[in-house]
């Protein structure tokens, strides 16, 4: 399904779509600090960490596949070797799979707040991508839309409050600067593939593949 990862054992994951906590866990890296965590988990920390064992068994990867534009796909990856799990973010079209972020290896981000808009048609996408963000310019009713897909998926009791405490933080790297350049996207996060700036960088006819498929439109 994915090139590359073959030999491991990967299973679709949209058993998991259905279930509030599920969300929770994935978006755990954006909950940072205490009231952040204590809105969200309350006295589902214990149901929380069991599932997310569950997620990060060795034995069974969870993979979830949102469509873009330009014919390809995201494929949502956990990654669960041992001694080294994370989530990692692959954009796929018939040829490669480019790793636009990786949620637990601190590279990214991955898209702009604009680009996480017009992709994510529904809240179960808003929130499979949004760990991927990162955006100094993230507008006022982004905090809106995302509270919304908390309030439509979980039981979070505050969803704004815990929306806005997530955009703020923007989970493992800053908020990165984007613009276009020669009609293609590009940010300046140090960490990022989509900087071109860096030694990790996309070549730049990955760098347009990855716009094209973001910004389609």
């Amino acid at each position: 399904m994915i090139p590359g990862y073959e030999a491991y054992p990967l299973v679709e994951g949209d058993e998991y779509l259905e279930r509030p906590l599920f969300w929770l866990c994935h978006l755990s890296s954006w909950l940072l600090g205490e009231k952040a965590q204590e809105l969200a988990f309350g006295a589902d920390w214990d149901a929380a960490e069991e599932l997310v064992d569950e997620l990060c068994s060795v034995e069974r990867w969870p993979v979830f596949t949102v469509p873009v534009g330009n014919g390809c796909v995201i494929r949502v990856v956990y990654r669960n070797f041992d001694g080294d799990k994370g989530i990692d973010y692959h954009l796929q079209d018939q040829q490669e799979a480019l790793v636009l972020a990786s949620d637990g290896s601190f590279m990214g981000p991955g898209l702009s707040w604009r680009e996480l808009d017009a992709v994510a048609t529904d809240a179960r996408t808003l929130l499979l991508l949004l760990p991927m963000l990162g955006d100094a310019d993230v507008p006022a009713e982004a905090i809106t839309r995302v509270a919304a897909a908390l309030e439509e998926l979980t039981w979070v009791e505050e969803p704004e409050t815990v929306a806005g405490l997530m955009l703020d933080g923007q989970g493992q790297w800053e908020p990165a600067n984007w613009r276009e350049r020669d009609g293609v996207w590009i940010c300046d996060g140090a960490y990022s593939f989509r900087c071109p700036h860096n030694a990790i960088s996309f070549s730049p006819e990955q760098l347009a593949k990855v716009s094209a498929a973001l910004n389609e439109g």
